[in-house]
């Protein structure tokens, strides 16, 4: 189970205006719910509630006193019987030969069950007549007063009677009857299927017994027969049959208030998987968490006020008490509830969503987390398997490759509520910057004004949603043979991807190859068109550029250089793997474009790392400008992270070209993920 401090996302200006340092709200601060998990690790902060009983669990404790009143009355009754008991044993052991031998009672042979009797002690005794006079002859012959005698005649006389004969043969049948176990539970509902198996097998068999199988199994009578057998195990399987280790529900009355009863199995690995905050002084559970016991049982809803657990009450208790109770309660956990008064259907299996996170998520310093036990942290870049969106502002997750170590799903922020909160730091960073002097004051009657209304991302578009990074769908795409990804690496300059770039095409130049740049400027004698340029006038190359042909394009010495997609295109279709340095003004141009590019961030190690590499390349470089390439690549991450799929830092060319042949080839043999818009 779980505990935390709740918002459940909602964000108001108060809240903007306390995490983003404002100016204090002179309003006096909500108080907050807290959820908790309360079988999650983690530093749990005190809180106290006072302790509020209400007439309801009032009557619920009067009843519960009533009862133990009541047992503890019946207990001192049993001990007076034991007393008595035990003083007429001890008169009984002073004289063992008091009493007559019943062979009846003879000592229990075979298997035996709890407490040293016989298995099917609660079934009914059947016994033959002729037993039953033996028995009563044997005892008229042991007893020696002559009134015991005369009433063991009359009742020989009342079996020897033809009524009572039939009386005892009814009770003998019904009795059997009774003793008979339930119907078996169907073990398949598919006999059909099976008998047409056997009937494949069997037909082309030589023996008798094989073609009179085929002809009894071809039969209408035992086809109709096995078609109602199916119908019916159909609808038997779909109810399974509990066992008492499954879990349980009742429903009851319990001090005037109809309370559930649940019984939930919970081993010492899986955790519970359900929060509760508090609500006055009850209990209620806030949230069903996937991959816990809860979810799995089925019987704790959201909403259900939880009073007892395993007999111990918990109304009027905090949520860290809650807690501290339940910290090592294990096996099976009675719950007593008072069911949420919010009925809600049925739950519908939901689809889960795989998402490229495109920020990075501490819940440790996030203060709207409504339980930081199960705050989910992840970087940007990793893949997060959404498998609830219930709660629109905290989804449950997991993170790609950590389903197996990670028993419970954890919270992230959802879409639109990251948007919100976001959007409004933004707006909190721009109110806190100072008026810059010197402007007049009717310059400010073009600036537009700014808005301090909350972010929604459906109606506000004031903010570009590209600009606020959240998650991006992905799926799982692998590359067809007859079709590679383009590579494109990315870097700051002096950072070696283009030498990377020319070592590939030059070791590999059947594999690796790149595409035919445009240009406007005139074709010299040695150069072919199609082969070293695409040579086209500057009209038709303004207008490929205004159509969105070009991934990237510039001017040098008064001539227009361009990289078309269609240039990419015809070498993927030659098979081969085309290799880009771009710059990271043309991803956009690239990613929004099919041909699903593997993009490869080329960082630089340490500014004496960087200096030594350099110098191999007669190159010496200022400090400053050894600063500037750490600068420049520390903001293309930060600007344009979410969009690398890999990233090497070039410490040694040798191991960096490694590396990248290794991610290169990885494309043949493992699928990777993929915006799931390039699928569509």
């Amino acid at each position: 189970m779980t505990t935390t401090s709740h918002m459940n996302g909602h964000v108001t200006e108060s809240d903007a205006g306390g995490s983003g340092g404002g100016e204090s709200n002179q309003e006096e601060p909500q108080q907050w719910h807290r959820e908790m998990a309360v079988d999650c690790p983690g530093d749990l902060g005190a809180r106290t509630l006072p302790v509020r009983r209400s007439a309801q669990l009032e009557r619920i404790r009067q009843h519960q006193e009533d009862l133990r009143r009541r047992r503890e009355e019946e207990g001192r009754n049993r001990q007076e019987l034991d007393l008595n008991a035990s003083i007429r044993l001890k008169k009984l052991s002073q004289n063992p030969k008091v009493g007559i031998d019943n062979p009846t009672f003879d000592p229990i042979e075979g298997p035996v069950g709890p407490m040293g009797l016989p298995p099917n002690l609660g079934a009914p005794t059947l016994l033959e007549l002729e037993e039953l006079l033996m028995s009563l002859k044997q005892v008229q012959h042991c007893l020696s007063d002559t009134q015991s005698q005369e009433d063991v005649e009359l009742v020989l006389q009342l079996v020897q009677k033809t009524d009572f004969q039939k009386a005892f043969n009814i009770h003998n049948a019904v009795a059997q009857h009774m003793n008979r176990p339930s119907p078996p539970f169907p073990h398949t509902d598919r006999a059909q299927g099976l008998a047409q198996e056997v009937q494949s097998i069997v037909h082309n068999s030589q023996h008798k017994e094989g073609l009179e199988l085929n002809t009894l199994l071809s039969s209408p009578h035992v086809q109709a027969v096995l078609l109602a057998h199916d119908c019916v195990a159909e609808q038997e399987m779909q109810m399974e049959p509990l066992t008492p280790d499954d879990h349980c529900e009742t429903l009851t009355q319990w001090g005037g208030e109809t309370v559930k009863i649940v019984c939930i199995e919970k081993a010492r690995d899986i955790p519970l998987g359900a929060t509760v905050r508090n609500d006055m002084d009850s209990v209620i559970i806030s949230r069903i968490v996937k991959g816990g016991a809860a979810e799995r049982s089925g019987l704790l809803h959201e909403g259900d006020e939880v009073l007892e657990i395993n007999g111990v009450e918990i109304r009027g208790k905090d949520v860290n008490e809650v807690f501290d109770i339940l910290a090592d309660m294990h096996g099976n956990l009675t719950f007593i509830l008072i069911p949420s008064p919010q009925t809600k259907p049925p739950p519908i299996k939901e689809t889960v969503v795989h998402v490229k996170a495109h920020f990075d998520y501490d819940p440790s310093d996030d203060p709207y987390v409504p339980c930081r036990e199960l705050g989910l942290c992840f970087q940007k870049g990793d893949i997060l398997h959404i498998i609830s969106q219930d709660d629109p502002n905290w989804w449950q997750a997991y993170r790609d490759g950590d389903e197996d170590n990670q028993p419970l799903a954890g919270l992230v922020p959802g879409k639109s509520f990251q948007q919100q909160r976001e959007a409004m730091k933004q707006t909190i960073e721009e109110d806190k910057e100072p008026e810059k002097s010197g402007k007049l004051w009717c310059a400010k009657k073009n600036k537009k004004k700014r808005k301090k209304l909350l972010y929604n991302s459906k109606q506000n578009d004031d903010y570009d949603n590209e600009e606020i990074l959240t998650y991006e769908e992905m799926a799982l795409y692998h590359q067809p043979a007859n079709r590679k990804r383009p590579i494109a690496l990315i870097g700051p300059p002096n950072c070696g991807q283009n030498e990377l770039r020319q070592r590939l095409l030059s070791s590999e130049p059947d594999r690796f190859g790149g595409a035919v740049p445009h240009t406007t400027r005139n074709r010299r004698d040695v150069e072919v068109s199609g082969r070293d340029y695409h040579f086209v006038s500057r009209q038709a190359f303004d207008m490929d550029a205004t159509a969105g042909k070009f991934i990237e394009s510039g001017e040098f010495e008064k001539n227009l250089y361009g990289t078309s997609t269609d240039s990419v295109r015809q070498l993927i279709n030659t098979g081969k793997i085309c290799l880009l340095c771009l710059h990271t003004q043309s991803l956009k141009i690239l990613r929004n474009s099919d041909l699903k590019p593997y993009i490869i961030f080329i960082a630089p190690p340490s500014q004496e790392r960087l200096r030594a590499l350099l110098a191999k390349e007669s190159k010496n470089p200022k400090p400053e400008e050894l600063r500037d390439i750490i600068e420049k690549a520390r903001e293309m991450e930060q600007n344009f992270g979410h969009l690398f799929d890999a990233a090497i830092v070039n410490t040694d060319q040798d191991k960096a070209y490694q590396e990248l042949l290794r991610l290169i080839n990885k494309l043949d043999t493992e699928p990777q993920w993929v915006p799931s818009s390039w699928l569509r």
